[in-house]
């Protein structure tokens, strides 16, 4: 089978979250861990899915890591390529989403790309180029106030021009509510006038799939998952992709289950506070042990006696005060190193003692944890809250389920919710 649709992801929640919005609408989908040996052979999938762990890296390694993963992808003969950031759109003027997207666009030769992170059903809209949160502006929703991408703008069309090095338009909402042959011809006009990217409005999921319907032909498409799940039917419409049955269906695995949390999110804190009441839960202070490894060591003291048929959740995550203090005390990156070494160690010592169905909450954090466990591909399952899929992994200790959730994903009880569908 041909492959279909290349992907490049920028944090390694957001691929599961693009994964699983493709089997969710029929694609078999495979979700690599970085950038594969250029010898690798590609697995057999309708889409492949190349997460790196390039939000917050430094821009000519974030511009570097997408490039090869282009290359990779168009080695195997991918017919379009996608270009996955989050739905908040989390980046900073610097970047690094307008540079990695310059970086696409020059490379495929292609002139044009539309944005659009619109994801309803995440409460995730844009209208008039803005992008909402519920109903709350980005700049109003606690976005504001991330640790390492505050969003304080929330408007895209300048957000993704004072990154880009060209010109940015808006596809507004009347245009998309004339369907998708009006918004093919607002995108055509907007290349005409040398606009390079163009801000699709998009509030509901009618919306996001006459936007991808009018985005058949393109060669690069760049956006949260909620504008992928149109993709599909493009492909099955050209008859390159047949109706799939039972596309997310995976071996059973039976095992302890934990919770690892280092998202700082109003979402992962809510749900943190759900869980409990039902579930052991150990909440670690990096402020007070700013060591990763007597974090872990401490995490695992307490997890040693509790390991069983409940699940447990292990917390790095705290509210936006107490990251503060911690970046004032050591810097940002090393305060975010610190969290992720420590969870990640944590992550392979439950491993060891069989652990194995296991949810991490937070992009940074899943990236440390599938490193460290030793992960090169997930086959991607059904899922669990929208985004969020249960996926199958080989880890150096043995296959286990993984969910990667991004911190602002999943219903308050999502925690409890996980292991009931496992």
């Amino acid at each position: 089978m041909p492959l279909l649709l290349g992907c490049i992801a920028d944090d390694f929640t957001g691929a599961t979250d693009l994964a699983s919005m493709l089997v969710r609408n029929g694609m078999r989908v495979v979700q690599m861990i970085g950038v594969p040996p250029e010898a690798d052979p590609a697995p057999e999938a309708d889409a492949i899915v190349v997460a790196l762990k390039s939000r917050t890296a430094p821009v000519a390694q974030a511009v570097a890591e997408s490039r090869a993963a282009l290359d990779w992808l168009r080695a195997h003969g991918c017919r379009q390529v996608f270009f996955k950031y989050c739905s908040t759109f989390d980046s900073t003027d610097a970047g690094n989403i307008g540079p990695v997207a310059d970086a696409l666009v020059a490379t495929l030769d292609c002139g044009f790309a539309l944005a659009c992170p619109a994801f309803p059903a995440n409460a995730r809209t844009v209208y008039q180029g803005h992008l909402f949160v519920g109903t709350a502006l980005l700049s109003e929703s606690g976005m504001e106030q991330h640790p390492l991408t505050p969003m304080r703008d929330p408007n895209l069309v300048r957000v993704l021009g004072r990154q880009s090095e060209g010109a940015v338009g808006l596809v507004p909402f009347a245009t998309v509510e004339q369907g998708p042959s009006a918004i093919r011809s607002a995108m055509t006009a907007l290349k005409e006038q040398g606009r390079r990217y163009a801000i699709v409005d998009a509030l509901t999921d009618a919306h996001l799939r006459a936007i991808g319907e009018a985005a058949a032909g393109h060669a690069l498409i760049t956006g949260g998952s909620g504008v992928a799940m149109g993709l599909p039917e493009n492909f099955r419409r050209a008859g390159l992709l047949a109706a799939s049955v039972d596309a997310g269906r995976l071996p059973d695995v039976s095992g302890a289950a934990a919770v690892l949390a280092g998202s700082c999110s109003r979402a992962t804190l809510g749900q943190i506070a759900a869980a409990r009441a039902h579930l052991p839960v150990l909440e670690l202070d990096p402020l007070q042990a700013p060591d990763s490894d007597a974090l872990a060591a401490q995490a695992m003291a307490w997890a040693e006696t509790r390991l069983g048929d409940t699940p447990l959740l292990i917390a790095a995550s705290a509210p936006p005060d107490r990251v503060a203090a911690l970046q004032a005390r050591l810097g940002r990156e090393q305060a975010g190193s610190l969290v992720e070494d420590a969870l990640a160690s944590i992550a392979a010592a439950l491993a060891d003692r069989g652990v194995r169905r296991l949810v991490v909450a937070g992009g940074e954090t899943a990236g440390a944890i599938v490193s460290r466990l030793g992960v090169r591909m997930l086959r991607i399952g059904d899922e669990i809250d929208p985004g969020v899929p249960w996926t199958l992994a080989e880890t150096a200790f043995a296959p286990m389920r993984l969910a990667l959730k991004s911190g602002n994903f999943g219903g308050r009880d999502f925690f409890l919710k996980a292991f009931e569908t496992a």
